[in-house]
């Protein structure tokens, strides 16, 4: 499992020297960087339904400097047709995002904290939307070890 969170962590930003790893947490792993602060808790699909093309990853990072707190990105695991919404799922929760050509981010800081705040909660997240293909796809995550992935970057930049 650590070897996978390295694994992921090169593929959603470049490597730091200033990269410190903070924990691995059920299927998620917290990390901080420095030269800009930021930290952040990470994770890659356990499923992904109709195959993807792409390494595919959500975040919810904390940017100090800017004064970020629990923003969500997502990058899905293959592009998405340019018409297509992405869709958010946390058990009955559903929360449409701003997307761009393969990844997807919250509509506002509101919507960031209401997806945070279901993920504490919740089993289990996934992200759908239509492959540029035309084809419909889910990228599934379970959401074991979030909240305390988040609370440990969150706490980690906080110092």
């Amino acid at each position: 499992m650590k070897r996978a969170l390295i694994l992921l962590l090169a593929v959603a930003a470049p490597l730091s020297a200033a990269r410190a790893p903070l924990g691995t947490f059920g299927r998620w792993g917290a990390f901080r960087d420095d030269g800009p602060t930021r930290c952040f808790a990470i994770a890659e699909p356990v499923q992904t339904v109709r195959g993807g093309t792409e390494r595919g990853f959500v975040t919810v990072t904390r940017w100090p400097a800017a004064n970020v707190r629990g923003e969500l990105y997502v990058r899905l695991s293959r592009p998405k047709h340019p018409r297509a919404a992405v869709t958010l799922s946390v058990g009955e929760r559903r929360f449409r995002l701003t997307a761009g050509p393969s990844d997807a981010w919250a509509v506002d800081p509101a919507a960031d904290r209401a997806i945070v705040a279901a993920m504490r909660s919740g089993r289990s997240l996934s992200v759908e939307s239509i492959a540029a293909s035309g084809r419909p796809f889910v990228d599934a995550y379970a959401l074991t070890g979030a909240a305390t992935a988040i609370d440990t970057a969150a706490l980690a930049c906080s110092r």
